[in-house]
């Protein structure tokens, strides 16, 4: 894939060009494992250079580490730390309402934002047992607000999750986090492969808000598990600028995360 005038990008570069420009300057954002530890170092080091970073295991940064990072507890995310502790301290920030935004991934996500890591099929026989929540429903229900990555596949958006593990806008009724004393404000957006969906300010149901170059509105509903809302104008994703391409590819030069399949 390639904008007019750019290098070329994958659509996991373009995924993580998209999730960087939701970190807003001066905010603390919970990183998670994968494209979102690339969207923290992006945005970092081009339009919010005082963003700073909390890792479940136990760390704080104020800067993108200097070398790729396979798994967030390497070294180079060590050194340089601004707070090296335990993770009961780091998820102590979250419970007092201090992470700004915080990523979560997962295997399924609905219309609603709910979110599931924890199986696929009947609770009794699931055909797929996966990992569990790890920190992600602390995520979802503590930080301000979230955001989901994951590919653009039937199986993965799907109109209901086998299992709620990490709550989004739950049935999609106003007020819904408020009533069941979710103090957080739960997701704004999915980015996916393909498009960017958003939710409403108040919560509820995701519609489609832009859509990556290179497919079509009509190529996003038919691989999305349920009716997706598509409003009059739907806007084209930005392609990632040179800018935003070479820290990807300075903090995953080889494309661990950003190659595509």
């Amino acid at each position: 894939m390639s904008a007019s005038g750019s290098a070329p990008y994958t659509p996991q570069e373009l995924m993580v060009a998209a999730a960087a420009r939701e970190i807003r300057d001066g905010e603390l954002v919970f990183v998670g494992m994968r494209l979102p530890i690339l969207a923290y170092g992006v945005a970092r080091n081009t339009h919010a250079p005082r963003a700073r970073a909390l890792y479940e295991l136990g760390l704080m940064r104020d800067r993108a580490p200097e070398a790729f990072l396979a798994t967030m507890g390497d070294p180079p995310n060590v050194v340089a730390a601004l707070w090296a502790t335990r993770m009961s301290n780091v998820m102590a920030l979250m419970a007092q309402g201090q992470v700004d935004l915080g990523f979560i991934g997962g295997a399924e996500v609905d219309r609603f934002g709910n979110l599931n890591t924890s199986y696929i099929g009947d609770p009794a026989r699931p055909r797929v047992k996966l990992p569990g929540s790890g920190g992600g429903a602390d995520i979802a229900i503590l930080s301000r607000r979230w955001i989901t990555l994951m590919a653009h596949e039937p199986r993965r958006l799907v109109e209901r999750v086998s299992y709620v593990t990490s709550p989004g806008h739950g049935d999609g009724t106003p007020g819904w986090r408020r009533r069941n004393g979710l103090p957080g404000g739960g997701p704004v957006a999915i980015v996916t492969t393909m498009a960017v969906l958003r939710f409403p300010p108040e919560g509820g149901e995701a519609y489609l808000d832009s859509v990556h170059p290179g497919h079509s509105v009509e190529e996003v509903r038919a691989r999305t598990g349920w009716d997706l809302k598509v409003p009059d104008r739907v806007r084209s994703t930005p392609a990632p600028t040179a800018e935003e391409l070479g820290w990807i590819r300075r903090l995953d030069p080889e494309g661990h995360w950003t190659r595509s399949p």
